[in-house]
């Protein structure tokens, strides 16, 4: 593949290892060439013959490297990205990519004064219920209530960063980022936000619920996580002036992963979970099929973007849009007021 943008993958944790790696080897256009991990024989048990190194910086400034694929914890993103740039390498850093709005800005400058592609994994765009709730909305009308959840049961708090105290921690950064995107991708900016953020589980060290409520017009945007949650409520509901419609269910694209599934298998991304849509002009229920969810449609868009000057499917500055709310979540969980945005 001569042609194809050759990647070099920093971090093989969790999200390296089951999300990032295989949508890259998947994905038309790209080349996974390096992996930076600090578990070499982790990384060869999975993909023989790979190469693989553990000193990270030299990682990203590898001249071999065409796109630096930051998947490391969200307290480095910002080191690895400018480093990367500094390299003059193309960048995609997992969401949420950075840890403030100024450290967001700075990662966003340093692009510009390169000339370099930077983009962020926003992957739950391509969530099936995400795209099927766009191809339904015509039919709702005028939206009133919107509530995204991304529920789990969790009680037993887990030894690894994203539940330990730090910057960057948190289901807030970390499924919140993932609600945040989806709301500003279908509804722009909100006019305020007013978010009740806490740490719920016994032995809790950083926040593992929050409750956000967002403001547009007379639209209500909900969003919801908790990992106390046995019984799942929708994923998403959606009540409008023509009708409604629930989605129970979360997409099923990083279960297939989990469970060593690659894009283009058979039923890749399907999801059988129950959809119910109710218009108001009838006493009739339907049960609208969900659109499978396509992650490997972003990797596919990044290659696009590097080799033809196509879009960039999540630009740097989205994100940054992603990172003004959940600071501004942050401070009105802090200060218990609406937040105006």
């Amino acid at each position: 593949m001569a042609d194809s943008v050759r990647v070099g993958l920093i971090g093989y944790g969790y999200a390296g290892r089951t999300i990032h790696a295989p949508l890259i080897r998947a994905a038309e256009g790209l080349e996974l060439a390096l992996i930076a991990s600090s578990r070499p024989d982790d990384v060869l048990a999975d993909l023989p013959g790979m190469r693989v190194v553990s000193d990270y910086d030299a990682a990203v400034a590898d001249p071999d490297i065409d796109l630096v694929v930051v998947a490391t914890p969200n307290d480095s993103h910002a080191m690895f990205a400018h480093l990367a740039l500094d390299a003059g390498k193309h960048v995609v850093i997992d969401k949420p990519f950075a840890l403030s709005v100024a450290e967001g800005e700075s990662i966003i400058a340093h692009a510009e004064r390169m000339g370099m592609l930077l983009s962020v994994f926003h992957c739950r765009r391509w969530d099936s219920n995400h795209l099927t709730f766009q191809a339904l909305r015509p039919r709702l009308g005028d939206l009133y209530q919107v509530i995204l959840r991304y529920d789990r049961w969790r009680p037993e708090v887990r030894d690894r960063w994203r539940e330990r105290s730090g910057p960057g921690s948190g289901v807030w950064f970390d499924l919140g980022s993932h609600l945040v995107d989806q709301a500003l991708t279908l509804f722009g900016a909100p006019d305020w936000i007013e978010a009740d953020i806490a740490a719920q589980r016994p032995g809790a060290q950083t926040d593992d619920y929050f409750h956000a409520v967002m403001a547009y017009g007379p639209l209500r945007v909900i969003l919801h996580s908790s990992m106390m949650t046995m019984i799942n409520g929708p994923a998403i509901e959606a009540q409008g002036a023509l009708g409604g419609w629930v989605k129970y269910g979360m997409d099923t694209q990083e279960e297939m992963l989990k469970a060593g599934r690659t894009p283009g298998d058979d039923g890749w991304g399907e999801d059988p979970g129950v959809s119910v849509l109710r218009l108001h002009d009838s006493d009739l229920t339907e049960a609208p099929p969900t659109l499978p969810g396509g992650y490997l449609g972003y990797y596919e868009a990044i290659a696009a973007a590097i080799r033809a000057g196509a879009a960039n499917p999540v630009p740097a500055q989205d994100a940054l849009n992603v990172m003004r709310v959940l600071e501004a979540g942050f401070l009105s969980a802090r200060e218990g007021r609406r937040i105006s945005l």
